[in-house]
Formats: structure tokens, C-alpha cells, sequence
């Protein structure tokens, strides 16, 4: 995987990863779309919020395992290559919760 990039992974793999692994879940839409329901123990960063800091924060290792999603899509891919390009190393995008087939809470 070369510098600055991050992978799109099927919703199938993201469940698989969260439950064999160890990852942290990123949801990146806004506060009142993560409190109308989110994945089970995904952590909130707006994307529009991201920057070195706000992503240190929240993510303090570069090499952490992380999975991102959005409502649909779209936010999800902004905010993987964003935090690709902070120099995470380790980030998986997996699309928009609206199409997740799993647990929601």
C-alpha cells in the first residue's frame, strides 16, 4: 500500500475486522445523524472537523486499524483520504451506514 492512500473494503470485511480484530470505528457524519443511530462502539469525527489535531485525538496511533463510513459514501472517502494524507497508515473505508446490514444502535 503506497503513502497517502487508503482502502475501500466490502461492508462483509468491515464486519469480519471488527469482530476478529482490533479496530476502532470512525463516523464521520455529523452529531445528530451519529445520535439518530450509529455501528456499535464507532467513535464520531465529523469530517469537516478533521484535521492533525482533532484526528490525534481521537486516533492517536498512525498505525491504528481504522474503519470509516459515513451516511452514504461520500464522507467517508473525503475523510479516508484526509487522514491518509495526516499520514495514517491503516485506514479501510466501507461505505454509508444506510446500506449496513448489521447491528445498529
Amino acid at each position: 500500500m503506497q503513502q497517502n492512500s487508503y482502502q475501500q473494503i466490502s461492508q462483509q470485511t468491515a464486519k469480519q475486522m471488527m469482530d476478529e480484530e482490533q479496530v476502532l470505528i470512525l463516523d464521520v457524519r455529523e452529531q445528530e445523524e451519529y445520535d439518530s443511530g450509529h455501528i456499535p462502539g464507532a467513535v464520531l469525527l465529523p469530517v469537516g472537523s478533521i484535521d492533525g489535531e482533532s484526528a490525534a485525538a481521537v486516533i492517536p496511533q498512525k498505525d491504528t486499524t481504522v474503519l470509516v463510513y459515513c451516511r452514504s459514501g461520500n464522507r467517508s472517502k473525503q475523510a479516508s483520504a484526509a487522514l491518509a494524507e495526516l499520514g495514517y497508515t491503516a485506514i479501510y473505508e466501507f461505505g454509508g451506514i444506510t446500506t449496513w446490514p448489521y447491528e445498529i444502535e
